[in-house]
């Protein structure tokens, strides 16, 4: 991945900030590394029959829950499934806190019934049952929904499992923007193009993503029911149209036109209509997120010099330097509670995600590799997905907020380069 194509300063050359000289579906390995401070030993078991129904269902879920970092697995040996009768006490004696046991059975109608248990090994009893009754094609989205409801009932904390993804895959002179598990695996191909696509964006209600792309040959914002699949065309005025950002009710969009010079940021009706201008700068203002309480908007500028993150309320008046460490930032992202922002930073020649807690302003690097792009938060705040360059091969990968548990995604497809995640909205 080369670091003057990453997603922030793609955006903002397409605004101008910088100047610079039907296919199959991507496969994944995931690979989990690191050691969180806390987590909940969980015991699990093969799931009987899930080898003949093709599709690895506990390794789906140990997977989604060791990737929260809140929740460590250990592998059962043995031939242990919802039925069985667990002696909890032997498995408390080796450090054990819960087990899982579970079995997917083929149904008369071609159906699957996946049913699962999960005991306590502390207060020796059993904690959570359930079955659920999916097509084949649903197997890997009921593993996850499995995985959401042990990581809630372990942590009081709702799952991100069975949300979902966006993100770009370059092959050759090929885009294509991908909707997929949020593991990255299953999913649909959105749209394919032989022009670059960029900045995807989840609408709240998680229907629709408004994207940039570049197939009329300069930058224009789409949006598109997901669906559907039907699309419509928001933002072509003169000049650039980017950086597409919803609103959390949905009903209007932040985007960043150059149609009267210098890139600033404008809002839209999210059914497309007149922008409104938000900023007034003598810099350039690009890559606008909003608050989660819907009432301010981060973004990027260099109106002080160099690239930083600024915050402005929907008046557009006063706004307010947010990052300080480093003379250049980009890429704002902003957690569901609103509590911390996520972006990159440049350090060198390299380019790093970092998280600042907004009520302090202490700032925390996340990862040690050197060209990372586009932070996006999971639902519930406790995971960011983001995009890098590891051992020389572009990656998708997510981190806890301590940077203590990180999750690798790596196409198995020769040539894909995989940038611009985004995390999608609960409502699956």
């Amino acid at each position: 991945m080369n670091p003057l194509v990453d997603r922030g300063r793609r955006a903002l050359i397409a605004s101008g900030l910088l100047a610079t000289a039907g296919p199959a579906l991507a496969q994944f390995r995931v690979e989990i590394s690191g050691v969180g401070a806390t987590q909940v030993p969980l015991a699990s078991a093969v799931f009987r029959g899930e080898v003949d129904a093709g599709v690895p269902v506990s390794r789906i879920v140990r997977a989604d829950l060791e990737r929260s970092g809140l929740i460590r697995t250990v592998d059962i040996t043995e031939a242990l499934d919802e039925r069985s009768t667990i002696d909890l006490p032997a498995w408390r004696a080796k450090g054990v806190d819960a087990v899982l046991a579970g079995s997917v059975t083929r149904l008369v109608d071609g159906r699957f019934d996946v049913r699962y248990k999960l005991w306590d090994a502390v207060r020796n009893e059993e904690l959570l049952g359930q079955s659920k009754v999916v097509l084949a094609a649903d197997l890997r989205l009921a593993a996850h929904r499995v995985a959401d409801e042990i990581h809630q009932k372990l942590t009081g904390e709702r799952g991100v499992n069975a949300t979902r993804i966006a993100y770009v895959v370059r092959s050759g002179r090929r885009y294509t923007l991908h909707v997929t598990d949020a593991d990255g695996e299953g999913g649909q191909i959105a749209l394919a193009s032989p022009e670059p696509i960029i900045s995807p964006a989840w609408s709240p209600e998680g229907k629709r993503l408004a994207y940039v792309s570049f197939e009329t040959q300069k930058a224009v914002v789409w949006v598109q029911d997901l669906t559907t699949g039907q699309r419509s065309m928001l933002a072509s005025f003169r000049g650039s149209n980017s950086a597409p950002a919803w609103s959390p009710d949905g009903r209007q969009l932040a985007v960043a036109l150059s149609q009267d010079g210098l890139t600033q940021l404008y809002l839209m009706p999210s059914t497309g209509g007149t922008p409104q201008r938000l900023t007034r700068s003598n810099g350039i203002d690009t890559e606008p997120v909003f608050a989660p309480d819907g009432r301010s908007v981060f973004f990027v500028s260099d109106r002080g010099g160099g690239p930083q993150v600024y915050r402005v309320g929907l008046d557009g008046a006063s706004p307010q330097r947010v990052t300080f460490s480093g003379a250049y930032n980009i890429s704002p992202a902003v957690s569901p509670d609103g509590t911390h922002l996520a972006y990159i930073t440049r350090q060198g020649n390299g380019y790093r995600l970092m998280l600042q807690d907004l009520n302090d302003g202490t700032v925390l690097p996340l990862s040690d590799t050197q060209d990372d792009e586009s932070p996006s938060f999971a639902p519930n705040g406790r995971l960011i997905v983001y995009a890098s360059r590891v051992q020389g091969t572009d990656v998708l990968m997510t981190t806890t907020l301590d940077g203590k548990i990180k999750t690798r995604l790596l196409s198995i497809s020769s040539g894909a380069d995989m940038r611009e995640p985004a995390w999608g909205p609960y409502g699956r």
